[in-house]
């Protein structure tokens, strides 16, 4: 599935996004880009907040924009610094990207590409609540 992905692009709107950074207070500009399961390119950026748990993640910015723009699944994403080197997202991070992906996301990594699943295996979400739902709905009542 990588070979389907342009990475290189990806890896442009990740540095363009990260441009409008606003990091006043790390110095550390994290820009992000995702492709969507209906072919789009989108992006985001963090942004600090003097109260420091108010900061808005470049992950943020890009769930924001990915429902902004028409919705849908990531299907691929990029994390990079303010040095051009990939990130890999925060625990917190892969658990925001994991609820908008699409089965199979893959991700670029510092370690090569993995999917979702691979950095954040055994996670909960909406494809657990979805098979929950389907077995609920079809298991007998209580007595």
């Amino acid at each position: 599935m990588t070979n389907d992905i342009d990475w290189v692009a990806l890896k442009a709107a990740a540095v363009a996004a990260r441009a409008g950074a606003y990091v006043p207070y790390s110095k550390f500009p994290v820009g992000v880009a995702a492709l969507t399961s209906d072919g789009r390119i989108i992006s985001g950026c963090n942004v600090e907040n003097a109260s420091y748990g108010l900061t808005l993640c470049a992950e943020c910015g890009l769930v924001s924009s990915l429902h902004a723009t028409g919705g849908g699944t990531l299907v691929a994403f990029t994390c990079v610094d303010g040095n051009d080197n990939v990130l890999m997202p925060c625990g917190r991070c892969r658990q925001l990207l994991f609820e908008h992906s699409a089965p199979g996301m893959v991700l670029e990594t510092v370690s090569g590409f993995r999917t979702i699943e691979e950095v954040l295996p055994d996670a909960f979400g909406p494809r657990v609540l979805d098979a929950y739902s389907a077995t609920a709905s079809s298991a007998p009542s209580a007595p």
